[in-house]
Formats: C-alpha cells, structure tokens, sequence
C-alpha cells in the first residue's frame, strides 16, 4: 500500500446550501446532514424523501450529486458524528449536497493508479481509523465541532492497487445493497400498516358485523367533547398511560460509560436511532432505567416523537422513554406515536418549539381509546405486517454487522477477494 493525501486525489467542497427556498433560484432537492449520516450510499431510490429547496446555479454546479462521489458530515454537536460518510451510487438532475456536509470526488485526470475509487473511499472513511483522524483534527468545543476543508484534504490515505480498490468496494456496496432492498420493503410495509391504521383509526371505517365500512356504512358516530370529533359508539377518550406502559429514561453517571461492552448497553437519546433499531454506541455498568426487548424507544427531546425499536434489553438516558402497550396491540400504539409525532412537527412548523417532553405531559397526551374488539382485530392483521418489518430489521442488523466485519480486515490486508 502506498501512503498519499486525500486531498492530492481528490476535490473537497464544503457545502453552505441550506434548506431555504430563496427567490431567484433554482428547484433542487437537497440531500442533508441526515440523510448523509444515516446511509452508506444515496441512491434513486431515495429521491423523493429528499428535502425541496433551492440553490444558486454556482452551488449547483460544485455541489450536484454524481456517481462515484463521497459525501461527509462535517460538523456537529459531538465530535462521535463528524466525517460520517456516504456513497453517491447515482448521477442525480437536481440534487445537491446541503450545508454541515463536504462533497469528496476522485480525481479522474490523473493516471489510473494513482486515483482511489469512490466506492473504497466511502468503505476507507468508515474504519476507525478514519473517525479517529477526523474526531482529533475537529476544531470547536461545548456547542459544536466542525471540521475544516484543510484537514479534510490533509487526511493520509493509504491505497492498494485500484484493481483491488474496485474489488473490495464493489463487494462491500453488494452487501449494502441488499441492506437497501430490506429497507426499501420495509418502508412500503410501514406505509401499508399506515393506511390500515388510518382508516380504522382515523377514518373509523374499520369492518364492522358485516364486514363493510363502520363509518362509511352509517355506523352510530357520538359527539366527543374532549377529543372535539366525533367517535364511533362505545369508544371513548383517553390518555397515553391509559394504553401503554411509560418508562422515562434517565442518564447514569457519566464515569459508567464505556465502549467497551461492561454493563448494560445505553441508548441516550434520538442520535443514538437507526432506520428501526439503535445503534450500539455505548454502554453502563450503573444503568438505572431500563427497556424491555421490544418497546417502542421514543425521543422525549428534539426531535420529540422520533421511534425505534428496542432489539436488546437496554438502559436508557433522559432523552427517551420507554413505551409497550396495556391493551394488547404494540403495532396500534406504535401507530399513535407516529400520530402525535406528526402532530409535534406540525406544532413546529407553525413556529412552536417541542425541545421536549416531561412525564406528566407525556402521560397525559390525548388519545382515542377503541372498542376491544376492533383492537383484536387490527392486531390479527397488523401484527404480522410488524413481524415481518422485525424480521427485516434483525436481518439488516446482521447484514451491517457483516460489512463491518469484513471493512477492516479487507482494508489492511488480512483479506483478500478473489475475482
């Protein structure tokens, strides 16, 4: 392997496009801090998740997305979410890389073994060696830490041949691809449970005695006056710790943290969040509040409402609470919160601010509680949708936990693919 500077292989751009929509320029969708941090690679499939915003033709033209580019996160709050990086796996019309973010891409005017390929790259900056380099060269303390175009450039990067560049990217990339295809699945399962929820839930049109539609067929609808609506007959109005058991979280002492797998695993807060399930970045051996395998892990802090699924029995800080369900339907409270996660954004969009939540307005957040049998029945055909996006999950898990085995071992040599 020879040892060379990122920055003599490739271009880095530091992005200032933020998510505004500004008269006199041009439509784009941005892809943002969250989406860089929370994928291995950007795709097509992906495009209409993306932010609408706008840019400058300038911006446009440094910062569009372009097959075999990288994209970092290049400040935060902890130096732990600095220099997280992503592959661009397709050319992209109108997408450009938004603010917090650098654009890497590999220099193709310079002879071919001197060129390190995108996909290698992207496999290079997630080894520890990577987070390491870029957690000591960040610069800022308290508040946020950013990292500088110069450090970034000066990073050393140690490269194979670009044959066996091509090898090991291409075979870490099939692994995540297949990691895209379970997470593609099961977001068409979340929005089918989605659109049964609402119309059972919402639109109260569940089945009723002769299987048609409760509302839709004239089923007896009374007037709430707390709730504001009207309900079907027999249900009622309640409060969160009505339907579900509510563990708030709280933060051991700080000297019990370790990587080092001593103790509990600790989920803080929403940062610690996957596309399903957490991810294990921490653990306590004083842990003080705990989630069952299984709960609903809620953010009770900004972003307030934001899930996961607990895949461990875990401890969990102050900014989550844990949540399973007293009337038999985790996949009908795991629906409700996604309810009023719609609701706390909407608040925000309006210009009120949900830092956070407490225990008391927490527990005594509005709901409407159904008739037991409609609840039975939701769950007969819900509960398999759910089961199937678990299964889904511990697959990527154990997916991601092959790439990350293999990212190493590939890249110093221990290993080698055949062709």
């Amino acid at each position: 392997m020879r040892k060379v500077r990122l920055g003599d292989i490739a271009n880095i751009n530091i992005s200032g496009i933020d998510k505004k929509t500004k008269d006199g320029e041009q439509a784009v969708r941005l892809c943002n801090f969250t989406d860089v941090y929370y994928n291995w690679a950007i795709t097509n499939n992906m495009y209409d998740g993306l932010m609408q915003a706008s840019a400058s033709e300038s911006d446009i033209e440094i910062f569009s997305l372009c097959k075999g580019q990288v994209a970092i996160t290049k400040d935060s709050e902890t130096r732990d979410d600095i220099g997280v990086a992503t592959y661009i796996a397709d050319d992209f019309e109108d997408v450009v890389l938004g603010y917090h973010c650098a654009l890497i891409a590999p220099k193709n005017d310079i002879p071919e073994d001197e060129r390190i390929y995108g996909k290698y790259l992207n496999a290079l900056l997630h080894t520890k060696y990577a987070q390491k380099y870029f957690s000591n060269n960040a610069t800022g303390s308290g508040q946020r830490y950013t990292l500088s175009k110069e450090a970034i450039e000066d990073m050393p990067v140690y490269l194979p041949s670009y044959k066996e560049q091509v090898r090991i990217g291409d075979y870490l990339s099939d692994i995540d691809k297949k990691i895209e295809i379970n997470n593609l699945i099961n977001a068409e399962l979340e929005t089918m449970a989605k659109q049964i929820y609402d119309y059972w839930f919402v639109q109260f049109d569940f089945p009723n005695e002769d299987g048609k539609p409760y509302k839709s067929s004239g089923g007896k609808m009374v007037w709430n006056e707390v709730l504001k609506l009207e309900i079907p007959n027999g249900w009622q109005e309640g409060v969160l710790e009505d339907i579900a058991n509510i563990t708030m979280g709280q933060s051991p002492d700080g000297s019990s943290y370790n990587e080092d797998g001593d103790g509990s695993i600790f989920y803080q807060g929403s940062t610690d969040f996957g596309i399903r399930f957490p991810k294990i970045r921490m653990y306590t051996n004083a842990p003080s509040r705990y989630a069952k395998k299984g709960d609903i892990l809620m953010s009770v802090r900004a972003p307030v409402g934001a899930t996961n699924i607990a895949n461990n029995d875990c401890c969990i800080g102050r900014g989550l609470a844990a949540l399973n369900s007293k009337i038999g339907s985790i996949t009908h409270l795991y629906q409700i919160i996604q309810d009023l996660k719609a609701k706390f954004d909407l608040l925000n969009n309006g210009g009120t601010t949900f830092g956070a939540i407490n225990k008391d307005e927490l527990h005594t957040l509005v709901v409407v509680v159904p008739d037991n049998s409609v609840l039975e029945n939701f769950e007969e055909i819900a509960s398999p949708i759910f089961e199937k996006q678990m299964k889904l999950g511990y697959e990527t898990e154990e997916l991601q936990s092959l790439r990350d085995f293999f990212l190493p071992i590939l890249l110093n040599g221990q290993a080698t693919i055949k062709d």
